[in-house]
């Protein structure tokens, strides 16, 4: 039964407003003729237009006629309700009418936006604007409900972006746990030497907020711990993170190395990328937070052929314990903020850059650790042979901007490739090629940084690698390696001799970041990075309420960029956390339990695990807490047992006659 032939037409009393929104509407659709078609549909009692609804008086206009004129249905017709239908709701909650009785026509995009004929965009307003009449019509009330919001929130990832959202929560006198995979916090940023444009010593920067951290009152550390499982809602999530065995006691440690240094055992570095090495009990750089050490059980002796426990031996205050076993931990947190980073392009696999065949090519992060004082060469720009350079080329866009592998720009390698040019012209008296596509320098000062570099003498090649090879004997005073780029708008070919080759790898989504959208529930986008609700609106919450994604697990980003964006999650959580309560969606599926077959297809289709099977009454059971109402159930359904609220097949069919009358 359609809006136009039910019974009791005096029982649903509509109100029609159409917006102009400037010109952006009404410069295309006659706003005066839907007006005027408006209200003569079924139901509606009035028909307005105004230049801007979702101004102050727009709004008021909307609040005096359900007063007034008795309203109980409000239909706008505007712009898109992914901006707008929320402003409307609580104008219709303002003026004493259920949220849910509203409905909005989107006659700017659908219109207006998508043609330049006048007859045909303002038809096809008409259309819109009548199906949303007759499905308002068959509207229910639903009843908005609330739940109290554990204050706790938990951190997932100890690099940049996860301290930054910890110690900002924190700090505010509020429960954090932040896990980190890693035996200590600092991520990719603790490996760097500097940081563009203002040079600034990278650990510098970063220790402090690592020792702020690690003894921060507000905040549990679960380094070297992994979380394996997450259930709940936004409020209200338990979280199963798993602990692995340190065979370290970290309350009983000191952190004064002498396990390190008695350890007879060395494997290679993975903090130091494989250009140096590391004991088996061993902290990863001398600032690691906690500056407890971890025993690498896959090389220790002990644990392969019984033997040593040197480092047992020698500690004196008991802390080694080769008894020590991995932990489940459970934890009841009320937001949860993902900042789990990104790893770097392997260029091995991209044969052309001779990565891994000839010596002396170099990723990016490698060449942070051979200049970083702390690295593996004391902070000296060296060769494999110990020989310093005479000249270097540094290669942009290596798996960035390559059909091939990764189509988009990772937004931080020129910058770190100029920093490069920097540090060598100041440790060496090395000669510099940026070889390059294109120059993007997009940031704050960062212009200017690349005006001093070339100031600074760097060469300029404009080119896209087309091969790294051994130089032969060929340019042997200029250069082991040789280069060949080729131009990309005008095929100029051009040849750079170089003793090391510096590649600057793109940023990828990290390995496990499929496993970790499914473990938290949250979708993926085509490149495989955290996808975001709205990437201009909500860039850090996702689809799913009280999961938030920060920092390059999101997409590529500088530091900058990082600390903004979890700043901007841990003001979310704050805000939720200081309300003290969260709205859950009303427009959620129900089952019929008389029709439910108990086929169980609904609950494993279901996204959010909202659906259980209810063993002695052999049906399927929706907790609404956990519901997003997406539908997929509903469409699913081989019995029809289950109806989504708000999105009835009364209300869908209602709206599609209404288009196609």
């Amino acid at each position: 039964m359609t809006a136009g032939n039910k019974s009791n037409k005096d029982e649903v009393r509509t109100g029609v407003y159409i917006c102009q929104c400037g010109t952006n509407i009404a410069g295309t659709v006659d706003v005066a003729e839907v007006a005027e078609y408006a209200s003569q549909l079924d139901s509606v009692v009035v028909a307005q237009v105004y230049r801007f609804m979702c101004s102050e008086p727009g709004q008021e206009m909307i609040k005096k006629d359900i007063k007034e004129l008795g309203l109980n249905r409000v239909v706008v017709a505007s712009c898109s309700p992914t901006m707008h239908e929320p402003t409307f709701r609580k104008v219709c909650e303002q003026a004493g009418l259920n949220r849910h009785l509203f409905q909005m026509a989107n006659i700017r995009e659908h219109c207006s936006w998508v043609t330049e004929d006048h007859e045909k965009a303002t038809e096809k307003a008409k259309a819109l604007v009548r199906a949303a009449v007759r499905r308002v019509f068959f509207h229910e009330p639903l009843e908005v409900r609330e739940v109290p919001v554990n204050s706790s929130t938990l951190v997932v990832g100890g690099g940049i972006a996860g301290i930054q959202a910890a110690l900002q929560i924190a700090n505010s006198r509020h429960k954090v746990y932040l896990v980190e995979r890693e035996p200590s916090i600092g991520g990719h940023m603790i490996q760097l030497d500097k940081t563009f444009p203002t040079l600034d010593c990278s650990a510098c920067i970063l220790t402090p907020n690592m020792s702020e951290l690690g003894s921060h009152p507000y905040v549990e550390l679960l380094t070297y711990s992994e979380v394996e499982e997450v259930s709940g809602y936004v409020g209200n999530f338990k979280a199963k993170i798993r602990k692995k065995a340190r065979y370290v006691d970290e309350e009983k440690c000191t952190g004064c190395g002498v396990c390190q240094e008695k350890c007879p055992w060395k494997v290679t570095s993975e903090f130091e990328m494989g250009l140096g090495q590391r004991k088996v009990i061993y902290t990863p750089f001398p600032q690691a937070v906690p500056n407890v050490p971890v025993i690498d059980r896959e090389n220790c002796i002990y644990f392969q052929k019984g033997k040593c426990r040197a480092c047992e031996k020698f500690c004196e205050i008991g802390a080694i314990n080769f008894d020590d076993e991995e932990k489940l931990i459970e934890v009841e947190v009320g937001n949860i903020i993902l900042a789990t980073g990104f790893q770097t392009f392997d260029p091995s696999v991209a044969a052309q850059y001779g990565y891994g065949k000839f010596d002396d090519i170099i990723t990016g992060l490698e060449f942070e650790r051979l200049c970083n004082a702390t690295g593996p060469t004391g902070g000296n720009i060296q060769l494999k042979d110990g020989s310093v350079p005479r000249s270097v080329a540094v290669v942009h866009c290596v798996g960035s901007r390559d059909e091939e592998f990764h189509d988009y720009c990772s937004r931080v390698c020129c910058m770190y490739a100029l920093k490069h040019s920097h540090l060598i012209k100041e440790k060496t008296d090395a000669q510099v090629y940026q070889i390059f596509t294109d120059i993007r320098c997009f940031g704050k000062d960062y212009e200017d940084f690349y005006e001093r570099l070339v100031g600074e003498g760097a060469n300029f090649v404009r080119g896209k690698v087309q091969q790294v090879a051994s130089a032969n004997g060929k340019g042997m005073d200029r250069g082991k390696l040789t280069i060949t780029a080729e131009d990309p708008d005008n095929g100029k070919v051009t040849q750079v001799f170089a003793d090391m080759v510096v590649l600057c790898t793109a940023i990828e989504p990290q390995q496990d970041a499929d496993k970790v959208a499914h473990i938290f529930t949250v979708s993926l986008k085509a490149d495989g990075f955290l996808l975001e609700r709205h990437p201009k609106l909500d860039p850090v919450a996702t689809r799913t309420d009280g999961i938030y994604v920060v920092g390059c697990c999101q997409g590529p980003k500088d530091i900058p960029d990082t600390v903004s964006q979890a700043s901007a999650a841990a003001a979310k959580v704050l805000a939720v956390i200081t309300k003290g309560k969260v709205e859950l969606e009303a427009s959620t599926a129900v089952i019929d339990e008389d029709l439910c077959s108990g086929c169980r297809i609904c609950n494993l289709l279901c996204p959010y695990s909202a659906i259980s099977f209810d063993d002695e009454k052999k049906v399927s059971n929706i907790n609404e807490a956990l519901c997003k109402g997406c539908g997929t159930c509903v469409a699913a359904c081989p019995s029809g047992a289950i109806t989504h609220r708000h999105f009835t097949s009364e209300e869908i069919m209602a709206e599609i006659e209404g288009v196609l009358v």
